[in-house]
C-alpha cells in the first residue's frame, strides 16, 4: 500500500495578518506617499506639504524596523533594551527636528 507522506506545513494560516503582509502593505502606503509628494513638488506645491508627506512615509518605515528590532532585543540583557530606546529616540528626533525647523 502506498503511504501518504505528510509535508511539513506551517501551522499559521496565510490569511492572517502577519508581519510579512503588514510590511508589504506599509511599503505600498509609503510608495503612494512618496509618489504624491513627488507629484506635488513638480507642481510647485508648498515644500512643507511635500516634506510632511515624506516624513510620514519615513515614519512608517521606521515603525516596521522598530518592531523587528524590538523582537531582536526583547529577550536580551537590559543594556540592549536601553540602547534600543536611545537609538529609537535619536531616529525620532531626526525626523521631527527637520520638519519643525
Amino acid at each position: 500500500m502506498a503511504e501518504k507522506k505528510e509535508t511539513s506545513k506551517s501551522t499559521r494560516s496565510s490569511s492572517g495578518v502577519g508581519l510579512n503582509k503588514f510590511s508589504f502593505w506599509c511599503i505600498g502606503a509609503m510608495a503612494i506617499l512618496y509618489l504624491v509628494a513627488t507629484i506635488l513638488s513638480f507642481c510647485g506645491i508648498s515644500v512643507k506639504v511635500v516634506s510632511a508627506l515624506q516624513g510620514v512615509a519615513t515614519a512608517i518605515a521606521i515603525c516596521i524596523v522598530a518592531i523587528l528590532a524590538w523582537k531582536y532585543v526583547r529577550y536580551k540583557q537590559a543594556v540592549w533594551k536601553v540602547l534600543y530606546i536611545v537609538l529609537l529616540l535619536v531616529v525620532v528626533l531626526g525626523i521631527i527636528l527637520p520638519l519643525v525647523f
